[in-house]
């Protein structure tokens, strides 16, 4: 394995500068750096993407998914992502903006180049750019000033080739206009739910149940097995050999100032006065009065707890109003705004949110703070120290795997070099339970065949692995005797399934040729007539939730045309819906709103055209991949 991946890869600092520079796709390749490598996943135009960047994207993919989804992220959301496809089509499309900027002759000069590294908050100190900081943080992700140059200028290379493909991008009031009644517009619909689960009657013979085991064998195979042995290298093992220097420190804390922020927070108690965002203004204007009131008996001297159990109807009203202590970004914008301008024991006039009317009092203000070097430097230590030893183990990992041949015992190499492997039982895709990172592990492992010895592994935390399989039991028909009681209620929520299915036509059937919803209903006593309410496009549907299907066949109805041409599959059964009625928004909002709609749709036909003009350099240029990557 290569040492590139441990180099970049989950590093802290890189992580810093990477997140500061406005790079138009992330993981950016030197060219120079590039051209030496062997091993190649694609061609693009004659030039080849390597192996070692691919894999270095890909792991920084999953790195990132992990950091945004922690323990969630399984392997069914791995698959589901197909971020093998992802990384290579990223790599891909970065190589051909390179190539057609080069093309148009777009430059980026020393001066902008310069001008922009400057201003990366993490080579700066209070303010301004520190050569010797700017130095130390290249050092320390083993970066040289040039090839870290060299990714940034093929970075603004690639923002000039964008911003000259979307500059043209615009949009008329009067397809703002359209977009605006579109999306507002609102639907209203009668409906009736036939739910498969509210028929209960159903109960097949022994004998229908084993002819739909022998009609669905495919559906009751045993999960596939395996069982591997594995070298584990964690970073607890090689922490006595690390050491962390007092330059390395500072130049952390001076690299992340924010880390050691403490935000100014303020503590509060609220009276809520509550208000549909569609209240009319003689109500809004009568709940102000209320709030009104209530101030003036706080500011008289009232206690202001009391009369929030009092009065409030919002859901800190049992606790006296109390919200307890919260930074500016907890709060919508109004709140935070009067909330954080006012002095400890001050109460405000009445403050509208889109919850109503609040009436605030502050009790407590703590100013934001800052913590020095001093006060975080073992914290700083700790941290660098652990990452150290990950990078010691990384170290390990790949001497020992680059000794390793094919067709190899991982036991004999482990003995060789006095080390033990671990060795689990028999485990399906969940993956072996002493493994902390146990579903990764399986995905590793479902990969290889008997005696294959997979890469390097990082499964998030705990240090690396190489894994071997062992043994693999592959799948097989489940004896009937033993999947008996699955394979029945299968077959019961088919029939289930199927029985609503045939009443929902046959109710539909019936609205066509003209009777009304109430009496067909009359019918099925197990459903019931109901109106959804209003929604609109983007909304969920009130009683139905979120179902796109519905909601995309109520917007094509009509009181011309009410009724759908079959009944619609839901989460929760069969819907037959009819057209109620249609409300246009009011387009005086629509003047009010008018230039951050422009300014939406500006961004997306930018993103569209983008895209379209992507997807035709991919069509013209001559592409090679090696698909075997990405099975």
């Amino acid at each position: 394995m290569l040492r590139v991946m441990r180099d970049y890869a989950g590093s802290w600092a890189i992580k810093v500068i990477l997140g500061a520079i406005v790079i138009v796709f992330v993981f950016w390749g030197v060219g120079s750096f590039r051209s030496q490598r062997m091993n190649e996943v694609a061609v693009v135009n004659g030039e080849p993407i390597a192996l070692e960047e691919y894999i270095e994207t890909y792991n920084n993919m999953v790195n990132r998914y992990r950091q945004q989804f922690g323990n969630n992220l399984n392997d069914e959301m791995l698959e589901m992502l197909n971020l093998k496809q992802q990384a290579l089509d990223q790599l891909i499309d970065q190589t051909l903006m390179r190539q057609k900027a080069q093309e148009f002759n777009f430059r980026v000069s020393n001066q902008e180049l310069a001008e922009t590294i400057q201003q990366i908050p993490a080579f700066q100190n209070d303010g301004h750019f520190d050569k010797d900081l700017y130095t130390r943080v290249l050092n320390l992700n083993r970066l040289t000033p040039e090839s870290f140059e060299a990714m940034q200028r093929d970075a603004m290379l690639v923002d000039k080739l964008r911003s000259f493909i979307m500059k043209n991008v615009r949009v008329s009031d009067q397809e703002a206009k359209e977009w605006y009644e579109w999306q507002n517009a609102a639907v209203n619909l009668d409906y009736v739910l036939f739910a498969p689960s509210g028929y209960e009657d159903i109960a097949p013979t022994d004998e229908e149940v084993k002819a739909y085991y022998e009609a669905n064998k495919e559906n009751y195979k045993t999960e596939q097995k395996v069982k591997a042995r594995y070298l584990h290298f964690s970073p607890e093992d090689y922490q006595d050999q690390v050491s962390v220097t007092e330059e390395e420190v500072e130049a952390y804390y001076a690299a992340n100032p924010d880390e050691f922020k403490e935000p100014e927070t303020v503590s509060a108690r609220h009276i809520l006065f509550t208000l549909e965002p569609s209240a009319a203004e003689e109500e809004v204007e009568e709940k102000r009065q209320d709030a009104l009131e209530v101030m003036e008996m706080a500011r008289q001297g009232a206690d202001f707890a009391e009369l929030a159990q009092e009065y409030s109807e919002g859901p800190t009203k049992d606790r006296g109003g109390d919200l307890g202590e919260f930074t500016r970004e907890r709060m919508v914008k109004p709140f935070a705004d009067k909330a954080f301008s006012m002095a400890p024991g001050e109460i405000s006039e009445p403050v509208r949110t889109q919850f109503g009317w609040h009436v605030i009092k502050v009790e407590k203000v703590n100013p934001a703070t800052e913590k020095s070097l001093e006060e975080v430097s073992d914290e700083i230590r700790t941290r660098l120290s652990q990452e150290k030893a990950r990078a010691a183990g990384y170290d390990a990992a790949e001497e020992v795997y680059d000794t390793i041949f094919d067709g190899d015992d991982l036991a004999e190499v482990a003995e060789v070099r006095q080390m033990t492997t671990g060795e689990t039982d028999f485990f399906t895709r969940q993956g072996p339970e002493d493994i902390p990172g146990r579903g990764q592990f399986a995905t590793t492992a479902f990969t290889l065949e008997p005696m294959q010895i997979s890469d390097i592994q990082d499964f998030g935390g705990d240090g690396y692995y190489i894994i071997q399989v062992t043994e693999k039991i592959e799948p097989e028909t489940a004896a009937f005797e033993a999947v008996k009681d699955q394979v029945r209620a299968d077959l019961v929520r088919e029939r289930q399934d199927e029985k609503a299915r045939a009443d929902a036509e046959a109710f539909l059937t019936a609205l066509k040729e003209g009777t009304g919803m109430a009496e067909v209903g009359q019918n099925y006593p197990q459903t019931t007539v109901k109106t959804t309410g209003e929604f609109k496009r983007n909304e969920a549907i009130p009683e139905i939730g979120r179902e796109q299907e519905i909601t995309q066949a109520a917007f094509s109805l009509s009181p011309s045309d009410p009724l759908p041409e079959t009944p619609l599959k839901g989460r929760s059964g069969y819907f037959v819906i009819r057209f109620k009625e249609k409300k246009a928004p009011e387009m005086s909002e629509f003047q009010e709103e008018k230039e951050s709609v422009k300014e939406r749709m500006v961004q997306q036909k930018q993103y569209q055209a983008f895209s379209t003009w992507l997807g035709q350099m991919r069509e013209n240029s001559e592409i090679s991949t090696r698909e075997e990557m990405l099975n």
